[in-house]
């Protein structure tokens, strides 16, 4: 049995409910139905990542256009994906990759990868969501640690992904206690290499740790070898639909 820390709710629910957030499928040429999936009536959506290439691509994509402007008419959000390179990206070259995202994609959004977790990075970081935001009225702004980075951070986006690895190490995680703080549509959990047998599991989890926003797979990343994101589960009909029916607490 997982343990877990969380056991209060700080702050008032805005009333999302539980629902995916996708890390970024592989490009639509070699991944058409993962796309085509996403655009299925009753999914429960939150966003879905567009990468290009760690980022938007040196041109306009005729594919990705295609399908981001599918998502679009579905009334899902789209996130442009920008590499924080854990804080040492200039910040000049994120703001560039943001405008191609805008320009090109009509990015709804940005998830900044690979953010970092530190105090000390904290204003260069909310330096950059100030600039997202500046070029975006309404920009939804995810900041991708990874981990449960300094609690500051939960003032400069919308969402904070705490978890983002493998079910050997998600099955046995804690929660941060400043979490409860704060409402579970605040928070983004991702995890990879979770057995169907589990997948019940692994929601209470998510739900007992406050994150109403995830993303779990079957597939694994052999090690890092492998981006365990960008093919689909295989049991994606199968949590759809657990998700879509409640899962009891």
């Amino acid at each position: 049995m997982s343990y877990l820390t969380r056991t209060t709710t700080g702050s008032t629910s805005t009333g999302l409910g539980l629902g995916f957030g996708v890390p970024g499928y592989a490009h639509p040429l070699v991944a058409p139905l993962e796309w085509d999936e996403l655009t299925r009536p009753g999914t429960p959506l939150h966003w879905v990542v567009l990468n290009v290439d760690s980022g938007p691509g040196e041109r306009p994509d005729p594919r990705c256009l295609e399908a981001t402007g599918r998502l679009r008419n579905a009334g899902v959000r789209v996130l442009g994906l920008l590499d924080a390179a854990h804080g040492v990206r200039p910040f000049a070259e994120t703001v560039a990759d943001a405008r191609r995202h805008l320009d090109w994609y009509q990015a709804d959004g940005f998830l900044l990868d690979r953010c970092p977790t530190e105090r000390a990075a904290l204003s260069d970081v909310r330096r950059t969501a100030d600039a997202l935001r500046s070029l975006r009225d309404g920009a939804h702004i995810v900041l991708g640690h990874g981990t449960h980075p300094h609690p500051g951070y939960a003032e400069t986006a919308d969402q904070l992904v705490t978890f983002s690895g493998p079910w050997t190490e998600y099955r046995w995680s804690q929660v941060a206690e400043w979490t409860a703080d704060h409402p579970p549509e605040r928070f983004c959990h991702f995890v990879h290499g979770v057995p169907r047998g589990h997948l019940e599991e692994a929601l209470r989890i998510a739900r007992w740790q406050g994150a109403s926003t995830i993303y779990f797979t079957d597939r694994s990343d052999h090690g890092g070898t492998v981006d365990p994101w960008e093919t689909m589960p295989g049991y994606w009909d199968e949590i759809v639909s657990r998700i879509g029916t409640g899962v009891s607490e």
